[in-house]
């Protein structure tokens, strides 16, 4: 149907849709091809995986009825259109803007990748299959908020604050020698040990050992903090290094000697501890190293020469285990119990290492009372005690009290009468029945009750033997005696 101009002009002026001139800037299809520089400089407004998403899929006149690429394939044809898509006519422009065209793979529609509810439609390389150009957008700016965890200028006392609390820092910024002792200088008056040791750990790696040396020895807390992270970190060299830089020479030689630990052959061990015994020690520290030296030159002597030997007790006391870098004690046990008896001039004798080695009288006799009794050797036990006065009377006497010799007796299965013979050594009285009553030996206890004169306590203790026993028997006939005068 014909429509004559005015009717035209008042549909032109009526209808939704406005035509459009090369002059008119406003026009919708300046519009539309600004909305293709925009779609071009955009990359997959929607992934194809998302395939769950939301799309706001509107016409061109605004209403929602499919994707926005369905809508500018739609305005695009409808503009070029000369009346086929309406029953109305549309004024035929001869000189059309060059839009793509329908059958064209790239078109506005192609570089949107949507897929409708009912269908999907072609993905972005399918449609763009004659080139490889990809146009990425710009990332959208991030608020300047979202960046102030990142992006600061901390002072040293807000960048210790942020490490107390764990968040995001930097010490990298501080590459002066003055912000960085600043820096180290504000952990420690926050008394965080862990702040303190971060700081430390980057002077570490950003200062020269001599600076760094040189600044802690300033700063006590912050040293003490260093030397405890590198015994922690096990770096021993550089740690003597430090100790000798801060003129700390008895540690540093400390220090320099507990590297022996870390070496596992004996011989070169032993030409360690030969090498330490020249560093600075202090007289005490100095006693150790060489007693150390000397006890293992000797224990490498006697192991070698113990491993050849065929001896008796070899054969009937196996050793269980090596005598290399044992303790002085152990030593002197294991000399007592295979070598008790040697003359004082070989290296395995027990006097000459009670000697050497400056053990107490004391502590000798212990360790040889352990070692004697374990071999159920008696004789060896009285020796260590029995001591002759100038009259030439001989007498039991012990730098340790006699209780702790019957608690060591006991320990190795020592038959009765040794015990009563040793419990009866025993000063204090109640010490001397609380121990015989312990380790059952009721002959002290009867004869303890006799010289004290007490009938009442002999009395109750018969009720504590067996009937018919010779304690029993023993307890009557003290009790019928009449020549004891019993106190009560």
């Amino acid at each position: 149907m014909n429509r004559g101009k005015p009717d035209e002009d008042e549909y032109w002026n009526s209808s939704k849709f406005k035509a459009f001139t090369f002059d008119d800037e406003d026009d919708d299809f300046n519009k539309l091809k600004e909305s293709k520089k925009a779609v071009n400089s955009i990359r997959g407004l929607v992934d194809e995986e998302d395939d769950d998403d939301d799309v706001e899929k509107v016409s061109w006149s605004g209403e929602p009825i499919g994707s926005i690429a369905w809508s500018v394939k739609e305005t695009a044809s409808s503009i070029r259109s000369t009346g086929e898509a309406r029953d109305q006519g549309f004024p035929k422009i001869d000189t059309a803007p060059s839009l793509p065209k329908q059958g064209s793979s790239y078109s506005l529609s192609s570089l949107f990748k949507v897929k409708s509810r009912t269908g999907g439609f072609p993905s972005f390389s399918e449609s763009i299959c004659e080139t490889s150009t990809r146009v990425y957008a710009p990332e959208l700016r991030k608020p300047k908020a979202a960046y102030k965890d990142y992006v600061s200028d901390w002072n040293p006392e807000e960048t210790v604050r942020r490490m107390q609390r764990g968040k995001v820092y930097s010490l990298e910024r501080f590459r002066s020698l003055q912000d960085k002792m600043l820096l180290l200088d504000q952990a420690v008056s926050a008394h965080d040990g862990n702040v303190i040791t971060a700081v430390l750990i980057y002077l570490k790696r950003s200062l020269s050992k001599e600076i760094l040396f040189h600044e802690l020895a300033e700063r006590e807390v912050a040293l003490r903090h260093y030397v405890h992270y590198l015994k922690e970190m096990g770096e021993q060299r550089l740690l003597v290094e430090l100790l000798k830089s801060l003129g700390r020479t008895e540690d540093m030689a400390l220090m320099q000697y507990k590297e022996h630990l870390n070496i596992k052959d004996e011989n070169r061990r032993k030409d360690f501890l030969k090498n330490c015994l020249s560093l600075p020690f202090s007289p005490d520290d100095s006693t150790h190293v060489e007693d150390h030296y000397t006890l293992l030159e000797r224990q490498i002597i006697i192991e070698a020469n113990d491993k050849r030997a065929d001896a008796e007790i070899f054969k009937k006391y196996p050793r269980k285990a090596s005598i290399l870098n044992m303790p002085i004690i152990t030593t002197l046990y294991y000399s007592c119990f295979y070598h008790y008896g040697e003359s004082d001039g070989t290296y395995s004798s027990p006097a000459n290492i009670k000697k050497t080695f400056r053990i107490s009288e004391k502590q000798y006799i212990l360790t040889a009372l352990g070692a004697r009794a374990k071999l159920k050797l008696w004789f060896d036990v009285d020796s260590l005690f029995n001591s002759k006065n100038w009259l030439g009377y001989s007498k039991k006497r012990s730098p340790v009290g006699f209780h702790r010799v019957v608690d060591i007796l006991h320990k190795n299965n020592a038959p009765v009468q040794v015990l009563q013979e040793y419990l009866c050594l025993v000063d204090d009285t109640e010490l001397k029945i609380g121990l015989a009553q312990k380790y059952k030996c009721h002959g002290v206890i009867i004869n303890t009750y006799k010289d004290l004169k007490d009938r009442q306590q002999l009395i109750a203790y018969r009720g504590k033997v067996e009937r018919g026993s010779p304690e029993e028997r023993q307890i009557e006939e003290l009790l019928n005696n009449l020549q004891i005068r019993w106190k009560n």
